[in-house]
């Protein structure tokens, strides 16, 4: 059976079309069970239609004892803790009810002999005319070898950094006795070669810990305590808090409520949360300490390419996502390197990048860190015409904040 279908009118030769689908079903089903990746088809009854024989491979199952049968008691997924995932949870489920695609990169398939795997997989809707959903397509294949490596990698990054950041820390700590005045007596030529090896030092410690929350963040073990945020008066606070460091370059830094909230097909809507008489609420599930994170280095960014003008904090919201935006006057990202910048280690190579120095992880870390709260983070950037970097956060309903809020003390009560 192909997995499309590529019905043809007949164009009154009913033998040359029955030949032509028969064909292309053919050249369907040849590509399908000689790929590398495992491929399953399953209508809106939840049917398995088509399963080739990498996913019998990675299964353990053949296709004669899962097709025409239900991909629930056959296809099964378990989360970290190695139980079931619930029928309403189950990544084909959510495809079938949602009309969503589905992306998962780290989801835990049992195989038949109860072993797990991890593999990364993708879930496509299929959709009629009507636009109705009429099955799903998921295509997984088997990463567990990969992670494994990059366990390896990210363990090794992990020490490495720890250890080193004990003695970088003591010389740091040298330096800076060496530069005080009450300590030491040294000529201005001593001065200047000190400051410079406590500057390099002071880089190479955040280098470091970039390194070590870079790998915590790769393998899943970047702390977190997500709780009820309330994101403008958060945002308000941390502004108070920017604000010095942006006046001291002699830029204006300003806090716009409401306005064009941007979508990443380049799409806006208006939303105005500036001129209610009553300030809404925009709650939102993150860790407070997290996000402080994320927008303290795009504020830092922001300030340390720009050198003269305005940076703008905006927030706006509607009934699904809060977003934030952060724009700046500065220089711009080149068009090649905008869909490169969240990667590890990535810069962007130009005079200014090269004078200022950096890791090239800290946007890497920023996704990492929105990706956790199932929110989304991009930019937007002309050169000569400044950037402007977006997160957009799942909002939580005033209810459901009071709600989850209320269960959060009951657990905090002694």
């Amino acid at each position: 059976m192909g997995l499309f279908d590529f019905s043809k009118k007949s164009g009154g030769n009913g033998h040359h079309a029955a030949s032509a689908l028969h064909d292309e079903k053919l050249k369907s089903d040849i590509i399908i069970n000689n790929i590398d990746d495992a491929v399953a088809l399953i209508d809106a009854q939840n049917t398995v239609l088509v399963f080739n024989p990498a996913a019998e491979k990675l299964t353990g199952r053949s296709a004669e004892e899962i097709i025409d049968l239900d991909y629930r008691t056959l296809i099964t997924f378990v989360d970290e803790k190695g139980q079931e995932i619930s029928a309403e949870n189950h990544p084909f489920q959510k495809v079938l009810s949602t009309g969503e695609p589905h992306r998962n990169e780290n989801a835990n398939l049992k195989a038949k002999d109860g072993s797990t795997l991890t593999v990364d997989l993708a879930v496509t809707p299929l959709t009629g005319n009507d636009n109705e959903v009429t099955g799903a397509v998921a295509i997984f294949r088997d990463v567990h070898a990969q992670r494994q490596q990059e366990k390896q990698r990210a363990d090794f990054i992990s020490t490495a950094s720890h250890e080193m950041r004990t003695p970088v820390a003591a010389i740091e700590g040298y330096l800076a006795l060496a530069l005080n005045d009450r300590v030491t007596k040294i000529d201005a030529n001593a001065r200047s070669y000190l400051e410079k090896a406590h500057a390099s030092t002071q880089h190479l410690g955040k280098l470091f810990q970039d390194l070590l929350t870079s790998a915590k963040a790769e393998d899943g073990r970047l702390t977190s305590h997500p709780q009820i945020v309330e994101l403008s008066e958060f945002v308000e606070s941390l502004v108070e808090d920017l604000k010095f460091t942006a006046e001291k370059k002699g830029l204006l830094l300003e806090l716009l409520l409401g306005g064009q909230q941007r979508s990443k097909d380049g799409t806006s809507t208006t939303v105005d949360v500036s001129q209610k008489v009553i300030k809404p609420l925009l709650y939102v599930h993150v860790d407070p300490d997290r996000m402080r994170e994320v927008i303290t280095n795009l504020f830092d960014n922001a300030v340390k390419y720009t050198d003269s003008g305005r940076i703008s904090i905006g927030l706006t919201a509607d009934d699904k996502i809060v977003q934030f935006h952060i724009s700046d006057t500065g220089p711009g990202i080149p068009k090649n390197d905008v869909s490169h910048l969240f990667q590890k280690f990535y810069r962007v190579d130009n005079s200014a990048t090269r004078t200022i120095g950096g890791t090239g992880l800290g946007l890497y870390i920023c996704r990492k860190i929105v990706e956790l709260y199932h929110g989304r983070i991009w930019v937007e950037s002309q050169e000569g015409n400044g950037s402007t970097f977006y997160i957009n956060l799942p909002r939580i309903s005033n209810e459901k904040a009071q709600q989850m809020m209320s269960e959060q003390q009951k657990q905090a009560a002694p």
